[in-house]
């Protein structure tokens, strides 16, 4: 598998399981004529191509969910970076500070920012905590590396799931080309 994740950044595979998520690997389908003798599949392309789409189905679902969690853990990522630069900023500051914040779109207020040792974190669910500032600063560091590492998780299953797609999409074309052939033979034999 060709993966743009270096693998010894990545954490360690839950044991007998070839990615994070616990995605199935797909089977390639080497010898067709061997595998559609096989008694579940009794010689039925039909019902094997349903099979298989239905494999491509849920592998399509997947890839959709991850790339879901891995835009939100993208847009996550630069929002934690811009509270530990803002928590530097708070621990520097010696003095009133005068600056500016959005209030809504195109507005903005004036206030005063007098130097502090806490801050409030929102964590969200209609939850926000104060924190001192260097507690702050470890547990937004904590849930960078965290997010980092879960990041790292996503694309290598997305690569892995990848693959896994493009084995299903091959297998069913193998299987649909053996039926083409099983029936074009079957029609010479007729006539």
């Amino acid at each position: 598998m060709s993966s743009p994740v270096d693998n010894a950044e990545l954490p360690k595979l839950p044991e007998n399981q070839k990615s994070f998520a616990g995605i199935p690997e797909a089977v390639f389908v080497d010898d067709v004529d061997a595998f559609m003798a096989l008694e579940e599949n009794d010689s039925n392309a039909d019902k094997v191509l349903r099979k298989l789409d239905e494999q491509h189905s849920k592998y399509k679902m997947m890839d959709y969910s991850i790339a879901g969690r891995r835009r939100r853990l993208k847009q996550q990522i630069p929002d934690l970076m811009k509270s530990l630069d803002m928590i530097e900023v708070l621990k520097k500051q010696s003095e009133d500070q005068e600056t500016q914040f959005l209030l809504s779109e195109q507005v903005f207020l004036k206030t005063v920012i007098p130097p502090t040792k806490t801050v409030c974190l929102w964590l969200g669910a209609n939850v926000m905590l104060e924190y001192p500032l260097d507690e702050a600063e470890v547990l937004l560091r904590q849930n960078m590396e965290t997010a980092a590492e879960n990041l790292k998780c996503l694309e290598y299953d997305q690569d892995f799931l990848r693959d896994q797609l493009t084995t299903t999409e091959v297998n069913m074309a193998r299987v649909y080309n053996w039926d083409v052939k099983r029936r074009q033979a079957a029609g010479q034999a007729s006539t």
